[in-house]
């Protein structure tokens, strides 16, 4: 399918790898100019070449901290006038309520919910302003269904939801249409972390955690970037202007309601 994107141009965060490099890709194979993200610049430089070896697009990278005010101001400069926001950060690490701290919620709510909202504010005037944009917030299945150990990240995307709930249904009469993505499981460094973290506390394989997890999950397997990409680069389409404000689930069929 043409996605009647080429020639456009976007901004996707925490984009070296995983979920976001997912994104970058399917975004790249549709013909999108990028501007890459992430902390660190030896894995985001090779991950840019790479994606410009593969299609043929132009491929800028900013080597920044985004959940910090100074790595916002330097991906808003570099991202200029883009058509296409991806907004992207790390979870908070998991944990047991009694642990968590003002400290460890205001760290949380920064990156997950602050930085997309900052963002937000300072790119999406300008897609109003040329009467077409496309916004996606990379957020959790835990938004619906909240994981008990990943409280932190309960909360801040939460928060992230009820904004764009507001916010989507204000600028879409200008052409700008904003959605969120809700990942699951998919297989990234981030859930070799969480698997690990288990199989380190309960004494078992990283092969039985795994094993269990994929019994819960209809599907039967973890997701993967490149199936979360090409969703996201739908979403980012021509064909995605009548899909307004939605929380849209990738889990395999884990979550198990109607709404």
């Amino acid at each position: 399918m043409d996605l009647g994107i080429a020639g456009k141009r976007a901004l996707v965060c925490a984009s070296s790898k995983g979920l976001g490099r997912g994104c970058a890709e399917a975004l790249a194979e549709a013909g999108v100019a990028l501007v890459l993200n992430a902390r660190g610049a030896e894995q985001l430089e090779r991950t840019a070449q790479e994606i410009r070896d593969a299609y043929g697009v132009e491929v800028e990278t900013v080597a920044a901290d985004v959940t910090t005010p100074e790595g916002q101001q330097a991906v808003i400069a570099a991202a200029g006038a883009v058509d296409i926001l991806v907004n992207n950060a790390g979870g908070p690490p998991p944990g047991h309520w009694t642990d968590w701290e003002r400290a460890d919620f205001i760290a949380a709510l920064d990156a997950n919910m602050l930085t997309p909202i900052a963002l937000i504010k300072a790119l999406v005037p300008g897609m109003m302003d040329r009467g077409w944009g496309r916004v996606v917030n990379i957020t959790s299945q835990s938004v619906k269904s909240p994981i008990p150990q990943l409280g932190l990240s309960n909360a801040a995307r939460a928060g992230l939801t009820g904004y764009v709930a507001g916010t989507a249904r204000q600028v879409a009469p200008s052409g700008v249409v904003m959605n969120n993505l809700l990942p699951g499981s998919h297989d990234t460094d981030r859930i070799d972390a969480l698997d690990g973290g288990i199989a380190e506390k309960t004494g078992r394989s990283l092969d039985a955690v795994r094993e269990e997890k994929f019994a819960a999950i209809p599907a039967r397997r973890y997701g993967t970037p490149a199936e979360f990409g090409a969703t996201c680069a739908f979403l980012c389409s021509q064909h995605a202007g009548f899909i307004v404000g939605q929380n849209i689930l990738l889990d395999g069929g884990i979550g198990n309601q109607t709404m």
